[in-house]
């Protein structure tokens, strides 16, 4: 048994138009919409959790939004794919926007990279309900859900994920920097 540490981290993330249309690939939103969103996004806070989890060596930051919040965009499937998209981005940047609040460097990084699954972060993770989907991919088991380092220790040179993303593959516009002592393993 690994012994590990969590803390809540007590923030209530703004809501960012700018990644909001990012991430849902939209232009413009009428009013009405933008009203139904911002009563959806006050309906889903409670559901955020945000905490900080010290495994002793390592520290990570988890945020998550439960399972209340996947069948709101589950059931928005059924009735309006259209908006079905819009609540997903809306999950998307609820989580993404409570990470830039703990973690501002993430927001100019453009990404919170994904920490190799230690032992111990997967059994911190198990015990907040939120564990990986399996044992070799570094994929928690919700849908609107982000681990990473916490404080900021570099963008897509430390990310597990590197390899299968089209940002840490030079498809996409990186702006980030590995801080000293940080390197990723591969890289050393």
């Amino acid at each position: 048994m690994t012994a590990f540490t969590t803390e809540k981290i007590d923030v209530e993330p703004w809501f960012d138009m700018e990644l909001f249309m990012g991430v849902s690939q939209e232009t413009r939103l009428g009013g009405d919409v933008m009203e139904r969103f911002m009563a959806l996004w006050k309906n889903w806070l409670p559901h955020l959790t945000v905490k900080g989890i010290d495994t002793g060596k390592i520290k990570y930051l988890l945020v998550a939004l439960d399972e209340a919040v996947e069948q709101d965009v589950d059931k928005a499937w059924e009735s309006s794919p259209s908006n079905a998209f819009l609540y997903n981005a809306l999950a998307q940047t609820m989580c993404m926007a409570a990470v830039h609040a703990v973690i501002p460097e993430v927001q100019d990084a453009g990404c919170a990279p994904a920490p190799k699954p230690t032992a111990a972060l997967r059994e911190a993770l198990e015990a907040e309900g939120i564990p990986y989907s399996n044992d070799k991919d570094p994929i928690l088991s919700r849908r609107y859900a982000v681990v990473t380092h916490y404080p900021f220790k570099g963008g897509c040179e430390i990310c597990v994920l590197q390899s299968n993303c089209p940002k840490g593959q030079g498809q996409m516009e990186a702006a980030s920097v590995v801080l000293p002592g940080y390197e990723h393993p591969q890289q050393m």
